[in-house]
């Protein structure tokens, strides 16, 4: 951040700090929530190594009415029901965090579970009303569709499959720890999951999705102070140690077959390409996002850019490459 342009140009250049401002607000407005100054900075694409020209930039945007702060929030709008509601789902996750820690006692004993993180709007210290603890899940390798079958039908069972507490729709195993999509989404998620089992995996997990400094240069590596240790327990060693060799080899091929035929019949509307990315199994990989949740946010994105342009008369310097 070392260019600074006035923003009263036509064309905003991509290293202009209120280039990156605007794009870190453009991406949270969609889920309308607020941010800090901090939280600005941490999500900005460039390097800030002046934060006086960051503030400048800021305080720029806020006089001519392009960005607003109130109570210590900046958003595109004048919107203090976003902020009330901000508050107010910072305080439920705290609540579900709790919550999300007993329940990862539970999934960490859970037969070939390696790591548990927390992803989704609890990483980021949200909860909205009605909202669900999303859990990211590495697995021993050859054995994650056993692993994820068990879970589901402990969820189906014993939870009579409530998603409230026990969201488990993503998985990798110890060999695949680099996310394959790399994007603005993507790289979103990882930074701000939340590690809650096994330090040394997270670690790996970090050095194997580096690329998303290229996004967030500024976003600090997650606290490891609270994450539960890595710890035996006889009966998953047991359980693990009876589904070895070719059983083991057999039972997770037969779980992923089993699965993708169900998902292909239950969700026999999206095209191959929407499915590949929002159902993405592999022996080593499991998505679950029936909703296109990341495209449709992509998608959300460039509209923002757009309708600023068109009711600002500003061009930005944008193009597919930056998603």
């Amino acid at each position: 951040m070392n260019n600074r342009q006035p923003i009263t140009e036509t064309l905003i250049s991509a290293n202009n700090p209120a280039h990156q401002v605007l794009m870190v607000l453009f991406y949270f407005d969609i889920f309308s929530y607020p941010l800090t100054r901090d939280e600005v900075r941490q999500f900005c694409r460039e390097k800030i190594t002046d934060t006086q020209l960051f503030d400048q930039a800021l305080n720029e945007l806020i006089d001519k009415g392009l960005i607003s702060l109130n109570a210590g929030f900046y958003q595109l709008n004048d919107l203090p029901a976003h902020i009330t509601e901000r508050e107010a789902s910072n305080v439920r996750a705290e609540r579900y965090l709790e919550k999300a820690r007993r329940m990862t006692k539970l999934i960490a004993r859970f037969p070939f579970t390696r790591a548990v993180f927390i992803s989704g709007s609890l990483s980021k210290n949200v909860m909205p009303v009605g909202g669900d603890i999303d859990y990211f899940i590495v697995t021993h390798p050859g054995r994650l569709w056993i692993c994820r079958t068990l879970l589901v039908i402990f969820k189906k069972l014993f939870l009579l499959n409530s998603h409230k507490y026990f969201c488990v729709n993503y998985f990798v195993d110890e060999n695949h720890l680099e996310i394959e999509e790399k994007n603005l989404f993507t790289a979103t998620e990882i930074v701000t999951l939340l590690p809650m089992y096994h330090e040394g995996i997270f670690r790996q997990f970090h050095d194997a999705n580096r690329w998303t400094a290229s996004y967030f240069p500024n976003f600090p590596t997650r606290n490891i102070d609270a994450m539960l240790p890595a710890d035996s327990f006889w009966l998953k060693s047991a359980l693990e140690g009876s589904m070895g060799g070719w059983l083991g080899d057999s039972l997770d091929a037969f779980f992923m077959k089993n699965t993708l035929q169900y998902w292909n019949k239950k969700f026999s509307t999206l095209d191959p390409e929407q499915f590949a990315i929002a159902l993405k199994s592999r022996r080593y990989v499991s998505k679950h996002h029936p909703q296109g949740f990341q495209q449709r946010v992509l998608d959300a994105l460039k509209g923002r850019i757009s309708n600023f342009e068109q009711r600002h008369g500003i061009r930005f310097e944008f193009n597919e490459d930056m998603l």
